[in-house]
């Protein structure tokens, strides 16, 4: 789900919580489900902790505010509900219970380590709701049989067994997100409310939800509003017949016989469907809809936010506190462009979701940025002024409507005066490749190839042997740090001749060829040209 990678920074908070975890876990298998050797140590350790919660749980309702449990003993209590795997219990477990969600982790994984307790967040939840999914975790570094047999592959994974057999998960990394999703696939897909009360509860539980209004809980729209909950993988759905619950809910109610409206938890909180109530429709307008005006780009919802379906992006990069000050400008721009562009603001301190974009654009040392993609064409672009209101609004405008020309990065022009071999950049390509009247033999090369430097020095033996002569040129391009339009390469080292009467038909060239067979090419060229071809090496 996620790629394995290291990150230092949290190794010593990921190393306390694991110790936690480990501390506190205690299994919890149902014993008709599990047959084990410990059965009866286990059950008695289990009613033993469900004692001590229960306990507690009656001193808090006796003591009031004092007696309320400490968000340490809350997180100890929904650990204890999440069963740790090992290379014995895995089998037992998924094959013995109808419905396991299973979170593959590493203890030195970052994401892992945010991961956990929105997971046990979720299993506390899931077991208020009595749902008959079990929640489980298993440490992939400490079990990799057993998490290679599970099917992870990354830190962390999420996967859904029923009855043994695995689904991938699909659903968001909040403890909400997980429930929503659990629910759904065991088969509860909607909520159906039928008093004042009931949605006065509701709303203190989901910020984001979208309610269904029938006359009659029955019938073809109705039928397509199931379809769309059930389809869905990240919201609430919620249903009702009752117009007053309806209003408690959506304030902004105006229809009575059928009704589809959007809640979320920001300005723009309500949004009325008004589209044919048909599965794909309603998805399609959940997906315009669901994220925020302004997107904060996050570990756990980064995956999310860049598969969205809107093809344009907008990325604003930016200290935190900057973004705090811009984060009302974004959203009146957003206002104007919502359900067409997306917005995501990125802390351009974090490297690991700001880097990648940085690097991408070349421009690794920026302080703030604002930069845009557009990802049916895979064009990125670049607002090259000072990213005020007006500004930003304007480059939203030209990409909305084609017109932004696409960015292409390019590292400072050089000085060639003494080279013999031209070092060229993104922003000479048009001038010493494509524009210039004599040949050129371009070598396409990137600093992480290893076989690059036989190559750059074949080229600077060529330039030395055929110097003087006046309509040949040798340059070199850094693919890692300059691009064109022009110039799509992906295997390194790549050697192109581009004659000078056909530059838009350069020929490529063998890289391993020694260098008296490309003299040997070079000059079979130059034989019907003005200038005379050199002798061979």
């Amino acid at each position: 789900m996620f790629p394995t990678k290291p990150i230092s920074r949290f190794i010593v908070f990921t190393l306390t919580l694991v110790l936690l975890l480990s501390f506190f876990t205690t299994t919890l298998v149902n014993a008709s489900n599990v047959d084990t050797e410990n059965d009866d140590e286990v059950d008695e350790d289990l009613e033993e902790l469900i004692a001590l919660d229960e306990q507690q749980e009656d001193t808090s309702h006796v003591g009031g505010a004092d007696a309320k449990f400490s968000e340490a003993e809350l997180l100890s209590k929904a650990q204890r509900i999440v069963l740790e795997l090992n290379s014995d219990s895995w089998t037992r477990v998924v094959e013995g219970n109808e419905f396991v969600l299973v979170l593959g982790y590493a203890p030195w994984c970052a994401r892992s380590a945010e991961l956990m307790p929105q997971f046990a967040e979720a299993a506390t939840s899931l077991k208020e709701l009595k749902s008959p999914i079990l929640l489980a975790k298993i440490d992939a570094e400490r079990y990799p049989k057993a998490a290679s047999s599970l099917g992870i592959k990354g830190f962390p994974t999420l996967l859904l067994f029923v009855n043994g057999t695995s689904q991938a998960y699909t659903g968001g990394f909040s403890a909400a997100e997980i429930v929503i999703w659990a629910r759904k696939k065991t088969g509860v897909p909607v909520i159906r409310i039928n008093s004042v009360t009931e949605a006065e509860e509701f709303l203190k539980k989901y910020p984001m939800f979208v309610l269904g209004l029938f006359d009659k809980l029955e019938g073809p729209y109705y039928e397509e509003f199931v379809k769309a909950a059930t389809s869905d993988n990240e919201i609430q759905f919620v249903e009702t017949s009752n117009v007053e619950v309806a209003k408690v809910l959506y304030p902004d109610l105006k229809a009575a016989n059928h009704f589809l409206g959007f809640v979320k938890s920001e300005p723009e909180r309500y949004t009325e469907y008004d589209g044919a109530f048909e599965v794909e429709k309603i998805l399609e307008f959940l997906e315009y809809n669901k994220f925020p005006l302004v997107v904060k780009l996050t570990e756990i919802n980064n995956i999310k936010v860049y598969a969205s379906s809107i093809n344009l992006q907008i990325f604003v990069f930016a200290e935190a506190d900057e973004l705090e000050s811009l984060h009302e400008p974004l959203q009146n721009v957003a206002r104007k462009f919502k359900g067409k562009i997306i917005f995501i603001s990125v802390d351009i301190k974090d490297e690991n979701l700001a880097k990648p974009f940085l690097t991408l654009f070349g421009l690794e040392e920026s302080t703030n940025m604002v930069t845009a993609f557009d990802t049916k064409t895979s064009s990125k672009f670049l607002l090259e002024s000072d990213p005020t209101q007006s500004k930003i609004e304007e480059f939203c405008l030209r990409l909305l409507h084609g017109t932004l020309s696409p960015y292409f990065k390019s590292q400072p022009i050089p000085d060639n005066t003494d080279a013999s071999v031209q070092i060229v950049v993104g922003k000479t390509f048009d001038d010493l490749v494509l524009r210039n009247p004599e040949n050129v033999l371009l070598e396409v090369y990137t600093p992480w190839c290893i076989n690059c430097e036989t190559t750059s020095k074949q080229m600077e033996k060529l330039a030395k042997h055929f110097k003087g002569l006046d309509n040949l040129v040798f340059a070199k391009i850094d693919a890692a740090g300059n691009e064109h339009p022009k110039l799509q390469i992906d295997d390194y080292p790549t050697l192109l001749y581009y004659p000078a009467d056909d530059k838009a038909n350069p020929i490529k060239l063998p890289a391993k060829q020694s260098s008296k067979d490309l003299a040997s090419f070079i000059n079979k060229r130059l034989k019907n040209q003005d200038s005379g071809p050199r002798d061979e090496l």
